[in-house]
């Protein structure tokens, strides 16, 4: 078989420096790749994410987007959305932006980039609403809380099938133990102290082979908490979260809603690998 060499990149997304965040393997002019070669490759990358950007087939968007986890291929996620812009941005020879839009398989997802900081907008939730009172059991026993911890449970599923959690403090927040891969995938958020640098400590767990696993940093669950929690009136129209702490990571994701009710999410990404792979 005759492989064709592409250029590659591997990003940093959501960091508060390089190497701190969600890491990102992007393949770029990724055109006449089969869905067994994207697939065989992003098992290959053992991320939790690898994209594939190719030209666009809607002549409103710039690019577009194809998004593998180990797996298989997820309409959206938050971190490879900003990671991909930041890639297709470093090959365009003239200036762009600061409005992109992407083409993935959730549709068209707008854009900002302004000096190595991005930020894609929150697409419509799939699924939202209470949780059913059986998943919520299962919840907060999966999650080890004692009664009364568990101050509300939601869907904010925008395509990898997000339920979110929400405790009383960021503490708690970081004592959970990580759950069982019997539950969908999961995010936990709570409060910061007053004062604190950010204002809410997330948590975001898959579920794969048997096994739940902790993502670093994660876009489209905060962007699902942000809907969820402003929505309430939990959360400011602007805020900071943090995510990572138990595995290592430093992320920080920024939510900014606009008066027109668009909810942003955003952070920063840095590309901490370059050159080709063979595919």
């Amino acid at each position: 078989m005759t492989s064709i060499r592409r250029p590659f990149v591997q990003v940093d997304v959501f960091g508060s420096g390089p190497c701190s965040g969600n890491a990102l393997a992007v393949v770029l002019a990724a055109e006449g790749l089969s869905d067994g070669e994207m697939q065989r490759f992003a098992r290959w990358t053992n991320l939790s994410e690898t994209t594939f950007l190719l030209p666009p087939t809607r002549p409103e968007a710039d690019y577009r987007v194809r998004i593998f986890t180990g797996s298989g291929e997820l309409p959206f996620a938050g971190h490879p959305t900003l990671g991909s812009c930041h890639a297709w941005l470093s090959q365009q020879p003239n200036p762009v932006g600061p409005r992109i839009v992407q083409e993935c398989a959730a549709g068209l997802i707008e854009l900002r980039a302004d000096g190595g900081q991005y930020a894609f907008a929150a697409p419509p939730l799939l699924r939202q609403g209470p949780v059913d009172e059986q998943l919520r059991e299962q919840l907060a026993r999966g999650l080890g809380l004692a009664p009364g911890q568990l101050r509300d449970a939601q869907w904010v599923d925008n395509g990898p099938g997000w339920v979110a959690v929400l405790l009383g403090s960021a503490g708690e927040v970081l004592r959970v133990p990580t759950p069982p891969a019997t539950l969908p995938p999961l995010g936990v958020v709570g409060p910061c102290p007053p004062g604190a640098a950010h204002q809410f400590e997330v948590r975001g767990f898959f579920p794969g082979g048997g096994q739940m696993f902790e993502d670093p940093v994660t876009g489209s669950l905060n962007a699902g908490i942000a809907q969820w929690l402003i929505d309430t009136g939990r959360a400011p129209a602007h805020y900071v979260a943090r995510q990572g702490t138990v595995v290592g990571a430093d992320g920080r994701v920024s939510i900014d809603r606009d008066d027109d009710g668009t909810t942003w999410v955003g952070g920063a990404a840095v590309t901490c690998i370059e050159g080709e792979v063979s595919i």
